[in-house]
């Protein structure tokens, strides 16, 4: 197909791109202060000061204690514990109240690391609640501290040369992780009096991914949409893209989602999933699959989420070498794998700068000293399109369309009961991918749903697609960023809640999720579900 219909997020959006998420995430990121979208175009420990740092104690809740290792840990021994199902943020309270983020992204169990958090309280606690299904729950408490002084932290500052926003807030307290269970984890904040509340998410990762699904957190992602501080990765106070961050840092919070990233949204529903089905799963972000070569080695599966835009070069090479060696991809979103980005270190520690200077790369010193520009994927120079890996790649937003069913009798739609066009509504949206054989794409591949849509008067199709490969890997792509989100779909939409998504998506969803995990944690599923490739009998020509 020719290459000049590929729609992308073009650099120049930036008054459109800005407030992206409100579309994307709905009411949370709304009162975040994000608004409307518009645009379908072509194309280690912290340095605290230790004077200043205080012990977090505290106790662990009751029956805490888990294993944490590759031959010990068990997803569903693990989900048979009570869950505390107020683990929530009810009281939010004014914008600074109380916030905070955490000086590693990830840490192995039985590490510790550093919080740092301003408030208007004169004292808080920290409640530490492992995420996952818990009898739908959703969470677990497995620690929480004694009430620590709080303190109001100086106001950040802006680097004059990459409009960075930096904090300089010393370790407020340290959290020591001994008898946590690796997983996914909203570390909640309680001012004294009920003055305010918010997350700080932290990953107590896997050591090693061998026999299992590894879920990865997009925290590159997270960070690159988060406006704490007035600059992001698409904006600056003005709402204009030059004013753009050319370099994020985590070492600030999250100004959405009450401080939680973009892991409530695009993540947590299916890792509740996961869980819930007992799938043997290893923890991860995109930080750690590209830092660690070998932690992908010998994994059954890997997932990428709802929303995992930003890539490193070596996290994707990471992935490419896991798929080469017969470990099944999975990515449950679009725009995967868009952004080249950097990780550079801060003043808390390594990998904590997302550089991403898009059209202005060739001001980016590491780009003159060598380094790959940090453009998109598929963008000169070095242009190497997302779609050698994921099979779909990356054709425009906003969209809001009914997912069409191409294949009913594909083995992923087993038990679905979906038949040759049927249609659920809202479930191809904000963000889409296709099959465009003007790039790369691997074959055989197969498209499951092939869905019209009109991206601002640009007729096209999302693809939902599966392809295998002479490792044995299987990696399908949903080809719509409302995937995850429509796990939690339930009733008939009228609400509005998650995009007017349904009961029907949510069903459908569930179970082709379910059919995906159980085939994929049993090994290389090119092996028992070759891929029939079928794009001429869906797009014709010589496709």
């Amino acid at each position: 197909m020719d290459q000049e219909h590929i729609a992308g997020p073009g650099d120049g959006d930036g008054a459109g791109r800005r407030r992206f998420l409100a579309l994307a995430t709905g009411a949370a990121a709304t009162a975040a202060g994000l608004g409307a979208v518009a645009g379908c175009g072509n194309g280690t420990a912290g340095n605290g000061d230790p004077g200043d740092e205080r012990k977090g104690k505290g106790q662990a809740a009751e029956g805490s204690a888990g294993k944490g290792g590759p031959a010990g840990f068990d997803v569903k021994a693990e989900n048979a514990r009570p869950g505390n199902a107020d683990w929530h943020v009810t009281k939010a309270g004014p914008a600074r109240a109380i916030e905070g983020f955490a000086d590693k992204v990830s840490v192995l169990p039985g590490e510790s690391f550093g919080l740092h958090v301003s408030t208007t309280a004169p004292r808080f606690t920290v409640s530490a609640y492992r995420m996952g299904w818990y009898g739908g729950a959703r969470a677990r408490l497995v620690w929480r501290s004694e009430a620590l002084p709080g303190v109001r932290q100086p106001e950040h500052t802006v680097d004059s040369a990459t409009r960075m926003v930096r904090t300089r807030w010393p370790r407020t307290t340290t959290v020591d992780t001994k008898d946590w269970p690796e997983g996914c984890y909203l570390l909640r904040l309680d001012a004294q009096g009920g003055e305010g509340q918010r997350f700080v998410p932290v990953t107590v990762r896997s050591a090693a991914g061998a026999g299992r699904t590894v879920v990865v957190n997009a925290v590159a992602t997270w960070q690159a949409y988060n406006r704490w501080g007035g600059y992001g990765s698409y904006d600056g106070p003005s709402g204009g893209y030059a004013t753009r961050s050319l370099s994020v840092t985590f070492d600030r919070p999250y100004e959405y989602d009450d401080g939680a990233g973009l892991f409530l949204v695009y993540e947590a529903p299916l890792l509740a999933l996961a869980e819930r089905l007992g799938i043997p799963l290893a923890y991860a972000t995109t930080s750690d699959v590209a830092r660690e070569k070998r932690l992908l080695e010998g994994a059954a599966a890997v997932l990428s989420l709802g929303h995992d835009e930003y890539w490193s070069p070596e996290q994707r090479a990471h992935f490419t070498a896991a798929r080469d060696a017969g470990t099944n991809i999975a990515v449950l979103g679009a725009n995967c794998c868009f952004r080249r980005i950097r990780l550079e270190p801060s003043d808390l520690g390594p990998d904590r700068t997302v550089v991403c200077y898009k059209s202005s790369y060739d001001q980016d010193p590491g780009f003159k000293r060598g380094h790959p520009a940090t453009v998109d994927f598929r963008s000169a120079p070095g242009a190497d399109p997302e779609s050698s890996l994921l099979g779909v790649i990356y054709d425009g937003y906003p969209v809001d369309a009914p997912y069409v069913v191409t294949n009913p009798g594909h083995w992923l739609f087993e038990g679905t009961g979906v038949r040759a066009g049927d249609r659920f509504a809202h479930l191809v949206g904000v963000e889409y991918d296709k099959v465009n054989t003007g790039f790369p794409t691997p074959r055989p591949i197969e498209i499951l749903a092939h869905s019209p849509v009109v991206c601002e008067g640009r007729p096209s199709h999302q693809d939902t697609a599966y392809y295998t490969v002479p490792s044995g890997a299987g990696v399908f792509a949903t080809g719509t960023m409302r995937w995850v989100e429509a796990l939690d779909a339930t009733g008939d939409g009228r609400s509005g809640a998650n995009h007017g998504l349904d009961a029907r998506a949510g069903a459908l969803t569930t179970k082709v999720t379910e059919n995906l995990l159980r085939v994929f944690a049993a090994g290389p599923a090119g092996r028992s579900h070759p891929a029939q490739d079928n794009v001429k009998a869906v797009y014709g020509g010589s496709s």
